[in-house]
């Protein structure tokens, strides 16, 4: 393809690469969408495949990353403005299902001092705390996520996540996690009193079963004590089954790794403002935190800890936007309006 250019004294004019938006070396918008979109969910070596495979176009991989990088660090910024695209407030008597938690991401940190960036890196886990919110009863789920910021970030973002739903003045907030402390003290300080907290019914019954392994000896034996004391979560029993636990404590001298039945009994009995199982199934409220379990995987998981991958914890950071920007339906509105920013 030839291309007609033009000279204006010492300045090249090029009408072509103006009115498509190209430069040398450069893509346009729809392909650099095209490429954030692949590289959003395939390694950037899969995703050039694609690129080939759907449009017959060859684009290094070195590319496709920066390109990538470049939309996920303006998404990340874009990310951190007010809620957009607020619901008609809820009526007074829906609740917002509210759920965070943390899973690990590989990411590798370079020396700075060290002049050859290939030596002196360091690897290590850093949390990824994932936050959700919808409201009850509804599948349309708002999301976040941050790996850099603390905890404190984590609960601002659970409150955004709930005013994107519809939260407000006047409605509750039911949250549910796996028994984490931090989680517990977020959902107090961003709701108060708007908030309740549970622990998530399923993590207690691994402690149960735990503690059933050490009070009955015959599996038969066992399960209907446990099916009995799983009743009495659901049921407001849960005095009488920390009595039960109580009344099978092992003795002091028994180290902590051997003694299930104190660890269950100081695990409930630390936490019994948040085992209201009755309340929550009296108003068709869940008890399981099974939803954010779920989000580690198809938000966090599936890109981002792949074989081999390891993260620099800015990349990463950003990445986790890239990807909760697509899950929270805003990727639209990105490439219409705030994608002209990424410079």
């Amino acid at each position: 393809m030839h291309e007609p250019q033009y000279r204006s004294g010492n300045k090249k004019i090029r009408p072509f690469a103006q009115s498509a938006q190209v430069t040398a070396r450069g893509c346009s918008r729809l392909l650099e969408r095209v490429l954030t979109d692949f590289s959003a969910d395939l390694p950037y070596a899969r995703a050039m495949d694609k690129v080939v495979e759907h449009y017959g176009i060859v684009i290094a991989e070195s590319t496709l990353r920066r390109v990538t990088m470049r939309h996920a660090g303006q998404i990340h910024k874009y990310s951190q403005g007010a809620p957009q695209g607020l619901p008609n407030a809820l009526t007074g008597k829906q609740a917002v299902i509210v759920q965070t938690d943390g899973t690990m991401v590989p990411t590798v940190q370079s020396s700075t001092t060290a002049g050859d960036k290939r030596k002196g890196k360091s690897v290590q886990w850093a949390e990824a705390k994932v936050s959700l919110a919808h409201v009850a009863g509804s599948k349309e789920m708002s999301f976040a996520a941050t790996l850099q910021g603390d905890v404190k970030l984590a609960g601002k973002q659970l409150r955004k996540c709930a005013r994107r739903v519809g939260f407000g003045k006047g409605h509750r907030a039911h949250g549910l996690g796996d028994g984490a402390p931090w989680i517990a003290r977020q959902v107090k300080e961003n709701f108060g009193q708007q908030g309740s907290y549970l622990v998530d019914y399923f993590h207690v019954c691994d402690y149960l079963n735990a503690a059933a392994q050490g009070i009955a000896k015959e599996p038969s034996q066992r399960q209907a004590w446990l099916d009995q004391q799983k009743t009495r979560l659901k049921t407001d029993g849960l005095n009488a089954l920390l009595n039960e636990l109580q009344a099978h404590l092992e003795s002091p001298e028994t180290p902590e790794d051997m003694a299930p039945v104190r660890c269950c009994w100081r695990y409930l009995s630390q936490r019994q403002d948040q085992l209201d199982y009755a309340s929550a199934i009296s108003q068709s409220l869940p008890i399981g935190s099974g939803e954010i379990e779920s989000a580690h995987r198809y938000l966090v998981q599936k890109r981002m800890k792949l074989p081999g991958a390891w993260w620099s914890p800015e990349n990463a950071e950003h990445m986790l936007a890239l990807r909760v920007c697509r899950a929270n339906n805003e990727w639209r509105s990105y490439w219409s309006t705030h994608y002209r920013y990424a410079a």
